[in-house]
């Protein structure tokens, strides 16, 4: 085995703002409270559940400028999310099953509808 699956990282202009957003669109907690770290080092978000990866928000000096390579898929509510501050970037349709969505700073994400077809 070369490697074995870790963590997911987001770099983030505003890393605090942008930890708050994914903890409350996905569920998710600080795994630290605030206060507890230096308020520039990355903030690890967890599902408290324990079924989903853990999250670093890395703080970056710079704008995302162009697409990302990797990103996260999630189940959810399209419309949810945007009210709490994502944008649609594609629509369903054609031969695509999800909407591509972006977070507050533009990092893509995928929205599928939940595995029994609900939104979740």
């Amino acid at each position: 085995m070369a490697a074995k699956f870790k963590d997911l990282a987001l770099d983030a202009l505003d890393h605090q703002a942008l930890a708050d957003w994914w903890c409350s669109a996905l569920g998710y907690v600080r795994r630290s409270p605030p206060g507890e770290r230096s308020p520039e080092w990355p903030v690890a978000i967890v599902d408290p559940a324990g079924e989903g990866p853990l999250i670093w928000l890395n703080p970056v000096p710079e704008r995302k400028t162009v697409k990302n390579r990797m990103h996260l898929d999630v189940w959810g509510d399209p419309a949810e999310l945007s009210a709490a501050g994502a944008r649609m970037v594609a629509e369903r349709g054609g031969e695509r099953e999800w909407q591509v969505m972006a977070d507050p700073e533009g990092n893509e994400f995928c929205v599928f509808d939940s595995p029994d077809g609900r939104r979740v």
